[in-house]
């Protein structure tokens, strides 16, 4: 039947037929296929679940493109070489798109041995040429069968991409083969991910091939929720937002990975002090917190602070002030928090386990010398599997147990006779890795009788699951932590 509408073995003309698409919501597809009222009505009830893994996309394949959904390692329309690939995309509060979830392309299989080398894989038949069918996630419509259809497009990874994705495929691989499938996390790699397939760890832990004694997450090899947002607004959307190429060359990426050519430009610097960097690169030296990032961008040739691979890779940098005896100050803050959404979270759902688990993070050491600060060069890093596991995981779940039991306060004076307000959240020295304190310069706080104390608004606080208000919170992570994780090198006098 679908020959009729469309050439199964001509790439433009699968897509020119799924263009059609474009405007539709998937209950209109539903209406306007051939079918008996009871099939319709049958296939109205299984796939406007919500909760059904992969419902639509399979919606799609059977009612509109006419074939049945399979887990064949073959592109779903083989003959032309094209894999149909339908996901979500969600619409920000300041009008930004964001892709609603990693793009999964096949599950790992931990039951044979994996194929070392990138080209040997079947990787490269399913992401060759994608077709991309991206619906908005509108929840206020009440049914995921009303989700409107709104981008559709062939869609090939660049050359300069897909060395990298060659490369993380291949890291991947090796870590498997070495039986480390355990100790994976989507942070190792930059636009291709081992990402995590089950509800949780438990359920989806499987024996390796490499390694019988320590079983494994199942996981998939997926492209990152950051690359597919950035294919989302570049190639689909069109957005007229520009990124800057660190990458100029694509025989660089040849010759050697991004992340060495990275920490290679940045320390071709090594020596030079943030005052001499601020005169090359034409920069007014005032010492504000961000200086020492926006060097690391310059260094890197990007002057807008948007880097086109960044910001595919979910590369977050982090720029690091030892002073001259070799200790750090400041512990690293991370996004704020929403306390009455972070209750209701479960651990490997949670904001913070998916911040972690999907950032890979570049960091910019400098030391203090005299009245400047001295690059000692850069590092990238991921927070390794244990340490998100196991400590992260400690410290985040006596935070939320603190918050759902309801947080005490005590009200006390400085010794300016100012009021100031003391809580019984877990502090820094509670955990290894991470903190919570306040995000905000401003205090604000709202009890239940209605008094209210600090020099900020609402704007400056956040509504505890109770009611109250405190000031905004965040994590940060310690900066003994982050110490602890640079290479000896970075510290050396």
């Amino acid at each position: 039947m679908r020959a009729n509408y469309y050439d199964e073995k001509n790439p433009l003309s699968i897509e020119e037929y799924a263009k059609k698409l474009i405007g539709k919501s998937f209950l209109d597809v539903i209406h306007e296929a051939d079918l008996d009222t009871e099939l319709r009505v049958e296939i109205i009830d299984k796939y406007g679940n919500p909760r059904r893994k992969g419902g639509l996309g399979n919606l799609l394949e059977e009612v509109y493109f006419g074939y049945k959904a399979n887990s064949n390692q073959q592109a779903d329309f083989h003959e032309a070489g094209v894999e149909l690939k339908v996901s979500a995309y969600e619409l920000l509060k300041k009008g930004d798109f964001r892709a609603g979830e990693r793009l999964v392309i096949t599950m790992i299989s931990y039951e044979k041995p994996i194929e070392l080398y990138f080209y040997d894989s079947k990787i490269l038949e399913k992401i060759a040429v994608i077709l991309l069918v991206y619906y908005l996630r509108d929840k206020s419509l009440g049914s995921n069968l009303l989700y409107p259809i709104d981008f559709v497009s062939l869609f090939s990874p660049p050359p300069e991409d897909m060395e990298i994705i060659k490369n993380d495929y291949e890291k991947i691989a090796e870590k498997i083969q070495e039986g480390n499938a355990h100790l994976l996390s989507e942070s190792d790699t930059l636009y291709l991910a081992a990402s995590t397939k089950g509800a949780t760890a438990l359920k989806s832990t499987v024996p390796q091939y490499y390694n019988a004694l320590v079983p494994a997450r199942k996981r998939a090899f997926s492209l990152k929720n950051s690359y597919m947002t950035y294919v989302l607004n570049e190639y689909l959307r069109k957005d007229v937002v520009t990124y800057e190429p660190i990458v100029k060359d694509i025989r660089i990426l040849k010759e050697k990975s991004f992340e060495d050519y990275i920490t290679e430009r940045i320390n071709s610097h090594i020596g030079v002090t943030d005052a001499e960097l601020c005169r090359i690169f034409d920069r007014e030296y005032n010492n504000n917190k961000y200086q020492w990032v926006d060097l690391a961008y310059r260094m890197l040739g990007i002057k807008s602070n948007r880097a086109e691979e960044f910001e595919k890779a979910n590369i977050v940098v982090k720029a690091i002030r030892l002073e001259e005896d070799g200790r750090m100050i400041e512990s690293s803050s991370l996004p704020s928090i929403k306390l009455k959404e972070f209750v209701e979270e479960e651990w490997e759902e949670s904001t913070l386990y998916s911040y972690f688990e999907q950032t890979k993070f570049l960091f910019v050491v400098f030391r203090k010398s005299g009245n400047v600060y001295t690059l000692k060069g850069s590092q990238m890093w991921n927070m390794p599997l244990d340490d998100l596991e196991i400590k992260v995981r400690d410290g985040w779940e006596k935070i939320r147990k603190t918050i759902v039991d309801g947080v005490v306060f005590n009200l006390a004076e400085n010794k300016n006779k100012e009021i100031i307000v003391k809580n019984n959240l877990p502090k820094k020295e509670d955990n290894p890795v991470i903190h919570i304190r306040p995000h905000s310069p401003k205090r604000f706080y709202l009890f239940e009788d209605g008094t209210t104390v600090g020099n900020g608004t609402f704007t400056h606080g956040e509504e505890l699951p109770d009611g109250r208000w405190m000031t905004r919170q965040s994590f940060w992570i310690n900066n003994t932590y982050i110490l602890e994780q640079l290479n000896e090198k970075l510290k050396e006098k």
